[in-house]
């Protein structure tokens, strides 16, 4: 996972992404500080840290970035309990001289003797630096503990911490202070831009000049001629309201935002649109986040020849998208009726009923054959607002901090990128291919609407609605397997860079398609669903918040390998996950084609494709085998015996039986299952060559992953020295595992007991010919069906579960 680019060497995308705070259990938040200080935006905090004067002062502390914010978080925590002691310290500044001196004895004997300065050495300053971070104001005990230790006076110790908490504040006020001018010059200029407007004003109907009197012989026309073509505007609006079975407001006034002809006209609306007049009263938001939009949303002008209907076809979007805004909102309010819980598992179901009752559909109606999957989760995830809603609008992004989930995605149009430099009111239209990584269950294509709004300080939310309803009008329907109504999150700012994330999934798809072994798990909302969606989320924002502190873990024994080293290992082991992903669910990332042979198993898919000039592959005929089966087994169980290297000879069958030994391990999370690590393959006889296979895991409350390839000895050299991971060639295997969902009993479902168990995935990407344009033989077919079969038989009977 690269991270919004911190595996790329360039700390400033992935920076933004998380808080630079020591991590601690997202189960118990950390305490002591409340809240960054309000004016501390994240592009402050990345202004300090590139101030000169701030750097210097305190650069025999910081260790990381981000220090500076921690010790703002802390020193701003203390603020209640620092006013009665501060108020008790403050002395001259000779007395606090007199304290550091360390001759105060003498001083009241020998007044007129000149005061001798006593220098800290550099071990009392690390000492008092390091309890200045985890506590601006230690209490009395503690100093006098700290005094005892580094041989100073309680007095000396208490005037050093007074001394650098002032010194602490006065930088802190000096950033601001610049902060601040900056801000204030730029309303400056606004207000500037704003009075040239008002002193040349502009036609709202033509874009010319206006003309102040008497209205021309020219106006007229021009007056009438508008009164025409909002006629006309009309008629289309009931012609395009009987398309869609709704109706559709008249828009004729939405038109003139959509070209802005100055700065003024951005704000005329009680809506912010102009004309959208139905939607402000019809749309409210939720009770806690006040009332309509309030500010504008500019529209680009329509380039294309049909001008008139790619701006009726972005007002429904607009119209959609608050609708779906409004929805998501509710949902994510109300609890009771609206969302029950389950008695197995205790999730929350969505009531139906109530749902009916209190939305009216924004889509249309559910397809016939369709099913509803619908679910909520709420979470503490170590990542701030900001830097959240950045990396769902960007499809990059948001590709990475999902690589399982998220087969690809892309941006196909941006109708708003925000206002005022900010995402609130960004939307645009999206593609993308969601996966349960398993063959059993076809990929989700969906075409979707993403619309961002800040409801109030520190509290954002992104909302999706598919589109595929609007646009059957204007093309041939299409088929689609899933419909997602408005779903996505809402975020709000926590103490200490974390957020509080609920989220909502809601989607209605062709059940028919997936196997029966899947739908308990899909119905339940466990393989798309809202509990998937925040695991993998609290996963990788705390794998992030590891790789970016400047500690390594104690279980990381990385001794040989360079912290470039580390970085490119990481790639690779995101490179070879990626890949396996796109091999498992036949995604459009490579293209596969589906094999029908006759001597292959059922349930087993066997795809092909050529790897040619991809320096990252061996190149030739790439055979890709999965299949899923189900296991009477805990999903931890099984995952704990996949991924221990011990007990590895019990099921790999191209590991020639023989021990395995981990060179190296880099930590991906507090869970031991999170991590990369390099095995070696000791080789059992002389003819034998050692083999190496780089093996990444990660495990999270809605399923667990191992994957691995085998690699190159003298390329993975390279890589451990920071060497450039693109170049080594790789094919990956592993499995998938995922809890079975509540009613499932596997695949004989008769019988009256509940049995606990996993779905598990298995997954070989094999190189069966090493030149693109030969053909496939029938005996590499059934050697990778047999190599599949023969593997699931042992992981079987390993686990005492064969029948």
């Amino acid at each position: 996972m690269s991270f919004g680019g911190f595996l790329d060497n360039s700390s400033g995308g992935g920076a933004r992404i998380v808080a630079d705070i020591p991590y601690s259990n997202s189960n118990n938040m950390p305490t002591g500080a409340i809240a960054q200080p309000r004016l501390l935006s994240p592009s402050l905090a990345k202004a300090m840290f590139s101030s000169p004067g701030l750097s210097l002062a305190l650069q025999t502390s910081m260790e990381g970035q981000g220090e500076v914010t921690r010790l703002a978080e802390n020193f701003e925590s203390g603020g209640g309990r620092r006013s009665r002691e501060d108020e008790h310290e403050s002395r001259s500044g000779s007395d606090n001289m007199d304290g550091a001196s360390g001759d105060d004895q003498d001083a009241a004997d020998n007044p007129p003797r000149k005061k001798r300065y006593h220098r800290h050495t550099p071990q009392q300053i690390q000492e008092l630096e390091a309890l200045f971070k985890e506590c601006p104001h230690p209490d009395e005990k503690q100093r006098l503990e700290l005094s005892k230790r580094l041989c100073l006076e309680t007095r000396q110790v208490k005037f050093w911490f007074q001394n650098r908490r002032t010194q602490m504040k006065t930088q802190l006020e000096r950033h601001e202070n610049s902060i601040l001018r900056q801000e204030n010059d730029k309303l400056r200029a606004e207000n500037m831009s704003i009075r040239d407007a008002m002193r040349n004003p502009i036609c709202t109907n033509c874009g010319g000049p206006a003309i102040m009197g008497d209205i021309s012989l020219e106006e007229q026309h021009l007056r009438i001629e508008n009164a025409r073509l909002k006629d006309e505007l009309d008629r289309v609006c009931a012609l395009a309201g009987k398309f869609l079975g709704r109706p559709i407001s008249s828009l004729a006034s939405s038109m003139a935002p959509a070209m802005p002809s100055s700065s003024l006209e951005l704000g005329v609306g009680s809506n912010g649109f102009g004309g959208l007049s139905t939607v402000a009263t019809t749309l409210p938001l939720g009770p806690d986040f006040g009332g309509g939009i309030s500010s504008t949303l500019p529209v680009p002008p329509p380039t294309s020849s049909t001008g008139l209907e790619r701006s009726l076809e972005r007002s429904m979007f607009l119209e959609l998208a608050l609708a779906a805004m409004d929805e998501l909102v509710k949902m994510a309010q109300t609890d009771d009726p609206l969302w029950l819980r389950s008695l197995e598992g205790g999730r929350e179901m969505l009531n139906l009923e109530e749902y009916m009752r209190t939305f009216t559909p924004c889509i249309g109606m559910k397809p016939s054959g369709f099913v509803t999957e619908a679910s909520r989760e709420t979470g503490m995830v170590i990542i701030n607002s900001l830097a959240l809603v950045e990396t769902l609008m960007d499809s990059n992004r948001w590709a990475e901090m999902f690589p399982c989930m998220i087969a690809r995605t892309s941006t196909t149009d941006v109708i708003s990128s925000g206002m005022g430099g900010t995402r609130n009111g960004a939307l645009q239209l999206m593609h993308a291919e969601l996966q349960v990584l398993s063959p059993l269950v076809p990929v989700r294509e969906v075409n979707f609407l993403r619309f961002c709004k800040q409801h109030a300080e520190g509290v954002w939310a992104v909302v999706d609605v598919s589109i595929d309803s609007i646009r059957e009008t204007s093309v041939a329907p299409s088929f689609v397997n899933c419909r997602r109504l408005p779903s996505g999150c809402v975020v709000q700012d926590m103490p200490n860079g974390y957020s509080k994330v609920t989220w909502v999934e809601h989607a209605e798809y062709d059940e028919s398609a997936v196997h029966q072994l899947y739908r308990p798990l899909l119905g339940a909302g466990m393989g798309f669903g809202a509990q998937r969606w925040v695991a993998t989320l609290q996963r990788q924002c705390e794998c992030l918040a590891i790789l970016m502190s400047s500690t390594v873990p104690t279980r990381d024994h990385t001794a040989a390998i360079t912290p470039s080293g580390r970085r490119s290992m990481l790639k690779l082991a995101q490179r070879m996950t990626d890949n396996f992903c796109a091999g498992v669910c036949a995604s459009t990332v490579h293209k596969w084609n589906k094999l029908c042979a006759g001597n292959v198993d059922e349930d087993v898919r066997v795809m092909t494709r050529k790897s040619v000039d991809d320096p990252g592959e061996p190149p030739g005929i790439v055979l890709s085998a999965a299949t899923s089966v189900w296991l009477p087994v805990s999903p931890q169980r099984l995952f704990d015996f996949l991924r221990d290297e011990r007990l590895r000879s019990e099921w790999d069958i191209l590991s020639n039986g023989g021990p395995m030994q981990e060179m190296a391990h880099i930590a991906k999370g507090q869970d031991h299952g999170n991590c990369v690590s390099l095995l070696r393959a000791s080789a059992m006889n002389a003819n034998q060559s050692s083999m190496l296979i780089l093996q990444e895991t990660c495990i999270d409350a809605a399923g667990s992953l191992v994957v691995y390839a085998p690699v190159d000895i003298p390329a993975m050299h390279v890589v451990m020295n920071g060497g450039d991971s693109a170049y080594v060639a790789l094919l990956p295997s592993g499995f998938a595992i995922v809890p079975d969902g509540p009613g499932s009993r596997g695949p004989n479902s008769g019988g009256p007991n509940r049995v606990s168990g996993s779905l598990l995935t298995v997954a070989f990407q094999i190189l069966v010919n090493s030149l693109p344009t030969a053909k496939l033989t029938v005996e590499s077919v059934e050697t990778v069906n047999n190599l599949i079969s023969c593997t699931v038989q042992k992981i079987k009977a390993a686990l005492h579960c064969e029948s």
